[in-house]
């Protein structure tokens, strides 16, 4: 009797190790906690690609080439929150102050689409009638004509592309600013699968030892109740929601960063400007009353008169 029990004994006493080693515990331990990077991290998902246990664990090259392209979200010597562990089939996603700028959701195109303006049904019709006009003087007539709608949709059409141009290097900047805003992350990475003795707080540690000063995180993890940071008292993934401010908007806001400056709009009117969609939204504001121009949801223009 006592003989059987002995391997199943020996099972469980050999599996308790590993029930440390998992997503959950990493999760536990290092979620909601400070560190503080040793080095500039870009802004983006893409993060920092470490390949511990390698002659070359940081690719310096592409490293250099992220920070290029997406700019620096953190700067070294910056204290950040742990937002989030992830565990995938050949890395570890060690996420800083939202991740990095890219994830599903966050809006990276900065192309704004627009058609050519339409012929007219004035035009057409004389396209057609030209065609069957046989009096000389009245043909020129309206060849003259068409030239002139023509040249009117070519003129609509420059004003399309000029405000369209505006609005897109508005919304760059804005990715911009958001790619400095997003955090970043560290991805640990193994050649084949994330070995089950990686799934440890010490290993983690260990291989971004180089990159990371993990501080009292430790002693934080072992202690119950302690946050370091006012952000950790937020479920992860909320935010506050934004609330209506005094200061003034700025060209190349989105509709709804406005809406959260500004306040709800007391009027919203919209038009046709070519092919392109304008919303014109006017707030009451204690700096007067704001008209608010949005070209395809980015404020391209405004104005204030005193009340």
């Amino acid at each position: 009797m006592l003989k059987g029990l002995v391997p199943a004994v020996a099972i469980l006493t050999g599996a308790l190790p590993l029930a440390a080693q998992s997503e959950p515990a990493l999760r536990e331990y290092f979620e909601g906690r400070t560190v503080t990077v040793k080095q500039a991290m870009p802004g983006t998902e893409e993060g920092v690609d470490i390949y511990p246990g390698t002659h070359k664990p940081l690719d310096y090259p592409k490293y250099a080439q992220r920070l290029k392209q997406y700019g620096t979200a953190l700067r070294s010597g910056q204290s950040a929150l742990v937002t989030k562990i992830k565990v995938k089939s050949k890395h570890i996603e060690f996420q800083l102050d939202g991740g990095g700028y890219g994830t599903m959701g966050d809006e990276t195109s900065t192309n704004i689409s627009t058609a050519a303006t339409p012929k007219t049904r004035r035009e057409k019709n004389l396209e057609a009638e030209v065609k069957r006009e046989t009096d000389p003087v009245k043909k020129r007539a309206m060849r003259e004509e068409i030239d002139d709608l023509k040249r009117e949709r070519e003129r609509e059409d420059a004003r399309n592309r000029s405000a369209v141009a505006e609005a897109e290097e508005h919304r760059k900047e804005n990715v911009r600013q958001w790619r400095l805003e997003g955090g970043s992350r560290f991805n640990v990475r193994y050649r084949d699968e994330v070995p089950g003795r990686a799934l440890t707080p010490e290993s983690v540690m260990s291989a971004l030892a180089q990159y990371v000063d993990f501080g009292d995180v430790r002693e934080q993890a072992t202690t119950p109740g302690t946050q370091t940071n006012s952000a950790a008292s937020t479920p992860l993934g909320q935010f506050p929601a934004p609330q209506a401010q005094t200061g003034l908007p700025r060209k190349g806001l989105l509709l709804q960063e406005a809406d959260g400056l500004l306040g709800t709009p007391v009027k919203t009117t919209e038009r046709k400007e070519g092919t392109l969609k304008v919303q014109t939204r006017e707030y009451a504001t204690p700096n007067g009353r704001i008209s608010a121009d949005f070209v395809e949801g980015v404020l391209v223009r405004f104005t204030i008169k005193s009340e």
